[in-house]
Parts: structure tokens; C-alpha cells; sequence
């Protein structure tokens, strides 16, 4: 070794160096660590799976759908929060619609047009209208008013586009009847797919609401896409449709969500919430 050249030396020990490392990092701390995580915390290191009869059903850390075939809510069950990860809760899409407060403006589909992959045009919803879509949905699940402020009552975002002569109702595609008659002398149209409406100004108009009865959370999605959990408040909104769905009287099915409510993180960060999917099989063995 003493009579190779300095930096064949100087290869092979970097060489060595390699080898070991990967050895080490590679190999020895991955097998520990898996070791450790098996033997110690067995149930969190593969998944947090949860069972029902032996079979898996979901995970403890996962949100996942309580629909129908056809996508409806299945009314016997609690709903998760929305999701937008994939086509919903889907962990290798997980995701938030990076969609901001100023996404107020729909792009309407015009009837027979093409998308950029030659499918029908579908348009593009906007933050305000999937959130002014979904609580009216969640209000007519509940039997509850699902208005909320700049929302129109068809469940789209209350927004118009002021020009100097007119103002549109930019959301309502045509033949809809605008939300309001008139903005300040200038009578409000319905939007025309296709039409350009950008040269004007966007006037988001809030309405007269003012007490909303849908929570936050069961018109918005989480950051991750991925949450398990809905707040107290949209669990207690939905209790007395389980409880009558279920022919269970609502106190019973009241302590059931009191008995999977999470508490705050160390006792002082973030709120309670409720383990949708445990709550449901206990209202399944209930």
C-alpha cells in the first residue's frame, strides 16, 4: 500500500469510506430503526391501520369518503372533511388546491367546446364557488341553511364584473337570473360561456348573511388533503341526521362523539377534533 502513488491511496480510502458508510446508514440503522419501530410502536410504523372483523377498513391517519357508488353521502355516516389529494384523500397525491382568497371568478364550460386534451369543456370552479357549492350541499343534507356570505343561492360565487355600461353576474352562466336585479344603476346580466369578461372590475358582493350554520371545515379542504378529522362543530351539525338515519337517539350517538374527540396537542395547541372513521364503526356497532 505504501508504494502506491498518493492518490491511488487517497481513492481507496475514500473507497473504504464509502463502503462503510453505506454499511452503516445504509444497512445497520435502517434494520435497528425498523427493529425498534416493529417491536415498539407496531401499529403506528405500519400505517395505523384499523380492523373490523379482522379485516382493514382505513387508516387512523387517513380521511377517506363515506359515499355511495354514485358519490353520494351515504346519510347513516358521518362525512369527512374535503379533500383535494387526487380524486380524494389519495396519499401519493397529497395536496392542498393552492387556490387563494381572490380565486373568485368561475371559468364556465361552453356547451360543445373541447378541453386541451380534446375531452368536454368543464370549465373551472373557482375557490369561492367550490366552497358556496358545498355548503348549500351540506345545507340541504342537514336540513340547515347552507347560505354563507358571497354566496349566490344556487350555490356559486356571488361576483360581478362592472363595465361602464352594465355588470354581469360572472358566475351564473345564462340563462341563469342573476343573484341581484342591479348594481348601482346598471342592470346585472348573466355571464355568457366564452365570453371575455376580464376588462372589467371584479366586485365580489357579500350579501346580507349573517349567521353561517356550516362550519369552515366541511366547505374547505386541508393543507395535506389527507385529515381524518372534522371539528366538533360539523360533527354535532350532522348528529341528528346519523341519529335518525340509525334510529338512535341523539344523546347515544352525541356521546359516541365525545368519546372519539381528540383533545388539543399537549393540552394547549390547535383544537378538538373527531376520528371520523372510528366514530362511524362505532356507530356500526352500535
Amino acid at each position: 500500500m505504501d508504494r502506491m502513488p498518493s492518490w491511488i491511496r487517497r481513492h481507496v480510502a475514500a473507497l473504504r469510506a464509502l463502503l462503510v458508510l453505506t454499511v452503516v446508514t445504509g444497512v445497520i440503522y435502517p434494520l435497528i430503526a425498523t427493529g425498534v419501530a416493529q417491536v415498539l410502536f407496531n401499529g403506528n410504523a405500519n400505517g395505523s391501520i384499523v380492523h373490523r372483523d379482522g379485516k382493514a377498513v382505513g387508516s387512523a391517519l387517513i380521511g377517506q369518503s363515506f359515499t355511495d357508488a354514485g358519490g353520494h353521502p351515504v346519510r347513516g355516516y358521518f362525512q369527512s372533511r374535503p379533500s383535494a389529494a387526487g380524486d380524494g384523500y389519495d396519499p401519493t397525491s397529497t395536496s392542498a388546491s393552492n387556490l387563494g382568497p381572490e380565486d373568485v371568478v368561475d371559468v364556465l364550460p361552453v356547451p360543445g367546446g373541447k378541453d386541451g386534451e380534446g375531452g368536454p369543456d368543464e370549465g373551472r370552479r373557482s375557490l369561492l364557488t367550490q366552497v358556496c357549492a358545498r355548503s348549500k350541499a351540506v345545507g340541504e343534507l342537514e336540513g340547515v341553511s347552507g347560505a354563507r356570505p358571497y354566496c349566490t343561492p344556487d350555490g356559486v360565487g356571488a361576483v360581478l364584473k362592472v363595465f361602464p355600461g352594465r355588470a354581469v353576474s360572472v358566475n351564473q352562466a345564462c340563462p341563469a337570473t342573476p343573484f341581484i336585479a342591479a348594481y348601482q344603476g346598471r342592470t346585472v346580466e348573466c355571464a355568457r360561456p366564452g365570453e371575455d369578461y376580464a376588462a372589467g372590475e371584479t366586485v365580489p358582493v357579500r350579501g346580507d348573511v349573517t349567521a353561517v350554520q356550516v362550519p369552515a371545515d366541511a366547505v374547505t379542504a386541508s393543507g395535506s388533503g389527507l385529515d381524518p378529522h372534522i371539528s366538533v362543530a360539523y360533527a354535532g351539525l350532522q348528529a341528528p341526521r346519523v341519529a335518525r338515519e340509525r334510529g338512535l337517539d341523539r344523546a347515544r350517538v352525541e356521546r359516541l362523539i365525545r368519546e372519539h374527540t381528540t383533545g388539543r396537542a399537549l393540552g394547549f395547541m390547535g383544537e378538538p377534533a373527531v376520528r371520523v372513521l372510528e366514530l362511524n364503526l362505532a356507530l356500526d356497532k352500535a
